[in-house]
């Protein structure tokens, strides 16, 4: 799914904010912490005006495509059911990532202790999401010529 591409104006079509809560709701235990951590990092971000439009219509592709009811892997296949709305989330956090400021991340975290009970930070899911997100930002920092990017 690349950015602004017609795949992602696709499964936007399927997103709405009260189809994304109540699949989240209903599903959190079976898609697992990483996914439900990426799905709300997405949804928060997307609430930052300063988000560009391209980078919001990637994140709703992805949360289209978490809703959808058919999709490559189908859901209720134990272990690897979310796998592929994994792969569509971490993709479109990667084109947010530097809009990924404390307030999301402990949006998201609040969230996910309603949901899983308290999450340390040091939880291996939460660290993974968030060593993707560390990495697309050096990325972007070394392709920017070696800046830094406050938060």
């Amino acid at each position: 799914m690349s950015e602004g591409s017609g795949d992602d104006r696709d499964y936007k079509k399927h997103y709405s904010e009260e189809s994304f809560w109540e699949k989240l709701k209903k599903h959190a235990m079976n898609a697992g912490k990483k996914a439900v951590y990426a799905a709300l990092l997405s949804y928060y971000a997307v609430q930052n005006p300063s988000v560009p439009f391209k980078a919001k219509m990637t994140i709703y592709g992805a949360l289209g495509y978490l809703i959808l009811p058919v999709d490559l892997v189908p859901d209720f296949l134990p272990a690897v059911g979310y796998g592929d709305d994994l792969a569509a989330l971490l993709y479109a956090v990667g084109t947010i990532a530097t809009y990924l400021n404390k307030e999301v991340k402990e949006n998201a975290l609040g969230k996910m202790a309603e949901w899983f009970g308290p999450v340390p930070r040091e939880d291996r899911d939460i660290l993974e999401v968030d060593a993707t997100i560390v990495e697309v930002e050096k990325g972007i920092d070394e392709a920017a010529g070696g800046g830094s990017n406050p938060k």
